[in-house]
């Protein structure tokens, strides 16, 4: 709080408060959906084995993890004895000794990893818990009223979205309060510890998911013509449970990563500029922005309603987010003119440029949001066309759905170029500065949209939340009242299939939104990593003129190109892995399936045992969890270290484009597919006319669907936290990177023993990761 203005320390501590605001609110929900009734008590013996396997997976994914978040803790603290203190550190705590400034910012990044880990531990396990409580009761709801069940599935959502709002924001504040023009090194801590659970969440709950979920599909409507959640199916509770661990407590951990990763990449870069210009306003703005995003989305909660007989969903979750986006401008322009609009800002373009920052921000997200739901949703002309090629068998349709994803995957990069644009546009027209100023701007201005593009983490936490509580509601209501013919619980099927089908959408586009994050993050992030390197090669004492902030990222140079190269494949072999697992798992369970079809479950002769399909979904997801992560935290480096700094800059470049292209195409190419089949679901059921479950076309739309599930909920949303976890690890290591460049003698033969090493470990991972678990084996 050094150097704050009274109006600075209050807005502080005021945004301290409304992150304790959001707290609260997602408590208040929770009482609020703990009231509602949760059905008969066949809804509830179906409610609790999905309850005991979420709960038995993510107690398992802890222990997996635990002794890799212990090494990292202990190497980020010695990672600052590599390296000379920050100037900034040096003068946050002068007059202190230079090893006492080490141990105190190494102690930091340390606590600040394990909180942003522990931060989004929470927001996973916690956003997951409070799914499953919601489940049954929108089920139950569902045979009164649509309003009721679409309120109940919504709000339920939302305290996953407070709960990323509030932790977020209390982490980022507490940090800045603390250590003040310091805390970008513990700041990095931070955000790193929130990304690294984040992948761990989403890969392992994407494999845990989409193995019971191509499996339960391809033996119980290929095979057997089942319904979606046909109780006499062995693998359905496993796809149930998947959907909790996967879409909730992944989906939950990998936004709120990007939430944090965001206001990192803010405030470093604003710190940076306070460098320039002496001036404070550009940290604390970014703080004031995140703080309206959560009272902007308490508010949106309350517009998402839809009458009781029925009604469109989508249509009243789209309303709920359009009058946050439009609340949170409003209040983005208020307060920067109260707080930017004075003489010394004025110096620096006017108080108006942040401000639009952050508007265009929320511009990107609701573009975004609708061109994902273009592409995915079932009123599109992509899924249309999915849905015809199914006329001609599962081939065609499977080819409209990768011609989908390849055009969507172009028109997402287009808007993420346009943002850009738009930022070099408001920042780069300041008057009277020089080319290396007019960088930092723009690369500040980037942020800034990324932080405008996440303020409604709310709402869009809530949406992803919605589709997996609707998904697990259907399947509750199909298991419980199996064999009911009367008008209500036709009617219920009803709501759920609608809201189901809704779901879909809205996870997709929230996929879209947090992929989106990830490229503007990415992008702000790079800048990070370019104003460390400068100034590790200014304490080195190079010259201005060979800093890498002036010289740039040349591709022109071979070293340069090569890690372009490697960073541009590095998403391709993570996703290769990813959905190996998938194949293998599932094909397992498939086995499972028959074999317990053979003893005569589907004759009633015995009872399905649950258990054995979420055994090996389960021992599926933890081999991949360690492998994975270390293919994201050592290569970049072993690059580093290998081709040394600007190599690293090139390795960057390459995993942000090609990440962006594979993530978004594997998303919405298997959103559309899923929501083909939905579609085709939904005719009528006529043997004669092909339509309807159980028809050719079904079945080719059941292919399409597996095909993509683990495409869109494995390996394309696992890229988002991976492309975040080596942006991070590079911003880490760049420094150490710059002051061992020009090493000789006995550090140069250490160095070359590290790269001999960690190479050695990541040929470990790869080969584990192509391996199947020895108890799948069994």
């Amino acid at each position: 709080m050094q150097g704050l203005t009274t109006f600075e320390q209050i807005a502080v501590y005021a945004i301290l408060g409304v992150a304790l605001l959001g707290l609260a609110y997602a408590i208040y929900l929770r009482a609020q959906i703990l009231r509602e009734s949760k059905g008969t008590a066949k809804m509830q013996e179906v409610w609790g084995w999905i309850k005991e396997g979420a709960d038995a997976y993510l107690a398992r994914q802890l222990r997996s993890i635990l002794p890799l978040i212990v090494v990292l803790t202990i190497a980020l603290f010695f990672s600052v004895y590599i390296v000379p203190p920050t100037p900034e550190a040096l003068e946050r705590f002068e007059g202190t000794s230079p090893d006492t400034v080490r141990l105190i910012i190494g102690i930091a990044r340390a606590l600040a990893f394990v909180m942003g880990a522990g931060f989004s531990l929470a927001v996973g396990q916690i956003g997951m818990r409070m799914a499953v409580e919601g489940n049954v009761r929108v089920a139950a709801a569902s045979r009164k009223s649509f309003g009721d069940a679409l309120r109940i599935a919504y709000r339920a959502g939302t305290i996953t979205g407070m709960l990323t709002d509030g932790l977020g924001l209390l982490g980022g504040t507490l940090i800045f309060i603390i250590l003040g023009i310091a805390a970008p090194d513990a700041l990095l801590g931070f955000g790193f510890g929130g990304t690294l659970l984040a992948l761990f969440m989403r890969v392992g709950g994407g494999i845990f998911t989409k193995a019971a979920d191509v499996g339960a599909d391809l033996v119980g409507k290929v095979e057997q013509g089942l319904n979606e959640d046909d109780p006499r199916n062995p693998a359905v509770v496993a796809d149930l449970v998947g959907d909790n661990v996967g879409d909730c407590a992944g989906m939950a951990a990998d936004i709120f990563e990007s939430y944090e990763v965001t206001i990192v990449s803010g405030l470093i870069l604003g710190l940076a500029l306070w460098h320039v210009t002496g001036r404070l306003e550009w940290i604390i703005y970014p703080l004031i922005v995140r703080g309206i995003g959560v009272i902007s989305s308490i508010i949106g909660t309350y517009v998402v309603r839809a009458p009781d007989e029925g009604g469109d969903a989508m249509s009243a979750i789209f309303r709920g987010f359009l009058s946050s986006a439009v609340i949170s401008a409003v209040l983005f322009f208020i307060a920067g003119f109260i707080y930017l609009n004075n003489a010394a800002m004025e110096q620096w373009g006017g108080w108006w440029r942040a401000p639009l920052a952050v508007g265009v921000g929320v511009l990107l997200a609701i573009v975004i949001d609708r061109l994902t739901e273009y592409f995915t949703g079932t009123h599109g002309a992509p899924v249309k066309d999915i849905k015809k090629g199914a006329d001609t068998g599962p081939a065609t349709l499977i080819l409209q759905g990768l011609s989908a994803g390849y055009e969507s995957s172009v028109w997402s990069v287009v808007v993420i170029a346009l943002t850009i644009g738009a930022s070099i546009f408001i920042f780069g027209t300041i008057p009277g500065i020089d080319e290396a100023q007019r960088v930092t701007f723009v690369l500040y201005g980037v942020a800034m949209t990324g932080i405008g593009m996440l303020t409604l983490t709310g709402n869009n936490v809530a949406m992803d939340s919605f589709g997996p509580i609707a998904d697990n509601a259907n399947g509750i209501g199909e298991m419980a009242w199996s064999g009911m013919e009367d008008a209500e619980t036709k009617k219920a099927q009803q709501t759920m299939a609608d809201l189901d089908a809704v779901g879909n959408t809205t996870k997709a586009i929230t996929k879209g939104v947090a992929i989106g994050s990830a490229v503007i993050a990415a992008v702000a992030l790079f800048g990070s990593f370019l104003v460390d390197v400068s100034r590790a090669q200014a304490g080195l004492g190079i010259a201005a003129a060979q800093q890498i902030s002036a010289i740039g990222i040349r591709v022109d140079i071979p070293q340069v190109f090569i890690g372009m190269l490697i960073g541009g494949a590095l998403p391709w072999l993570f996703s290769s892995f990813a959905i190996q697992a998938v194949s293998r798992a599932s094909a397992l369970i498939v086995l499972e399936a028959r074999r317990q079809f053979r003893l005569g479950v589907l004759e009633d002769k015995v009872k399905p045992d649950y258990r054995q399909a979420v055994s090996i979904s389960t021992s599926a997801a933890q081999k991949e969890l360690v492998g994975l992560a270390l293919l994201g935290i050592l290569t970049p480096i072993v690059v580093g270290l290998l081709l040394q700094v600007e190599a690293l800059g090139g390795f960057l470049a390459g995993i942000i484009v090609s990440g962006q292209l594979l993530a978004v195409f594997m998303n919405n190419a298997g959103g559309a597919w899923d929501n083909a089949k939905k579609l085709i679901e939904d005719e009528p059921r006529n043997p004669a006319k092909n339509t309807g479950k159980g028809s050719e076309r079904h079945k080719a739309g059941v292919v399409g669907d597996t095909v993509g599930d683990p495409m869109k909920d494995t390996a394309g949303p696992a890229l988002n936290p991976m492309i975040k976890v080596v942006n991070l690890v590079s911003v880490i290591v760049a420094p150490i990177v710059v002051q061992y460049a020009r090493a000789t003698g006995l550090e140069q033969v250490v160095i070359w023993v590290v790269i001999a090493a960690l190479i050695g470990v990541l040929a470990w991972a790869i080969a584990r990761s192509k391996a199947p678990a020895p108890e799948l084996k069994q």
